[in-house]
C-alpha cells in the first residue's frame, strides 16, 4: 500500500464464489498481480460446476504460485447460502485491518485497488464504494440494468439521505473494525442495500470512486436478473424503515 499509514495496516481481499469455475482462477491472479502485500479471502457458497475443485488446486499451489505478499485462505459452504452468507463467513475470517469486497467474475478490475484504498489510507473514510457511473471506463451494455440500478440508488438515497451513485456496486472496501461490527443478516443479494443502510445509520464517513467495470451479458454468465431487483427493493426498505 502507499500512504501515510501504508505500514501499519493491512488489506484482506473478501471473494464470495458460486459457479464461476470460467473466471475463478483468473481472477485470483489479476487480484495476487496487484503489487500491494494482501490476505486473499475466497469464500466458495457450494459451487457444483467444478470452481470448488479449482479452488483447492489454487490452495495447494498457492504457497509458490502466487508472487511474495500474498496469503490464500480458502473457506468452503458445504451447500449454496447465497452471496450474504458467504461475506458473513468471509468477514468473520478476515484478519485485515481493511477489508475490499472483490466480485468473482471478471467484471471488476483489481488494478483499481490504489483507488479505492486511498480515501482510507489517508484517514478521510471508513467506508469506500467504487462507482461505476462516475465517468471510469465501462463496457456499454444494458440500458434497463443501468435504469434499475439507477432507481435502486435513488431509494436508497430517499432514505439514508446519502447521494450514492451507484449503491448496488460490487466494489465495497471498509475499515475492517467497521465491518465486523455491523451485524449484517442477509443471506443473498439483500447485502448492498443492508450494508449501506446500517453505514449510513452510524455515521460513517463514506467516499466514492470512479472505476473501470467491463459488465458481462448473461450468454457470459451474468446472474442478476430483475427478480433480484425487486428484492432489492424489498431489503432497501427492510432495512432503512425497520429496526
Amino acid at each position: 500500500m502507499t500512504g501515510p499509514e501504508s505500514r501499519s495496516k493491512t488489506l484482506s481481499v473478501l471473494i464470495p464464489v458460486y459457479n464461476e469455475r470460467a473466471t475463478i482462477e483468473a481472477i485470483i491472479e489479476r487480484v495476487a498481480a496487484v503489487r500491494i502485500d494482501k490476505e486473499i479471502v475466497v469464500v466458495d457458497d457450494g459451487s457444483e460446476d467444478g470452481t470448488r475443485e479449482v479452488l483447492r488446486r489454487l490452495a495447494e499451489e498457492a504457497p509458490h504460485r502466487l508472487p511474495p505478499g500474498n496469503r490464500f485462505t480458502l473457506l468452503l459452504q458445504e451447500r449454496n447460502q447465497g452471496k450474504g452468507t458467504a461475506l458473513q463467513r468471509g468477514i468473520q475470517a478476515a484478519t485485515g485491518d481493511i477489508i475490499l469486497i472483490q466480485d468473482a467474475d471478471l467484471e471488476y478490475d483489481p488494478r483499481d485497488y490504489p483507488v479505492l484504498l486511498a480515501p482510507i489510507m489517508d484517514g478521510l473514510a471508513d467506508v469506500v464504494y467504487g462507482s461505476r457511473f462516475m465517468g471510469g471506463p465501462h463496457r456499454v451494455l444494458y440500458f434497463w440494468h443501468y435504469l434499475g440500478n439507477t432507481l435502486l440508488t435513488l431509494l436508497s438515497n430517499v432514505l439514508t439521505n446519502l447521494n450514492l451513485s451507484d449503491m448496488e456496486t460490487g466494489y465495497k472496501v471498509f475499515r475492517a473494525e467497521v465491518l465486523k461490527t455491523l451485524n449484517l443478516r442477509s443471506r443473498r443479494f439483500g447485502f448492498e442495500p443492508e450494508v449501506t443502510a446500517k453505514v449510513a445509520k452510524r455515521g460513517c464517513r463514506i467516499y466514492e470512486v470512479p472505476i473501470t467495470y467491463s459488465g458481462r451479458t448473461y450468454a457470459e454468465g451474468k446472474k442478476i436478473t430483475w427478480r433480484d431487483g425487486l428484492a432489492a427493493v424489498f431489503w432497501i426498505l427492510r432495512y432503512n424503515l425497520l429496526p
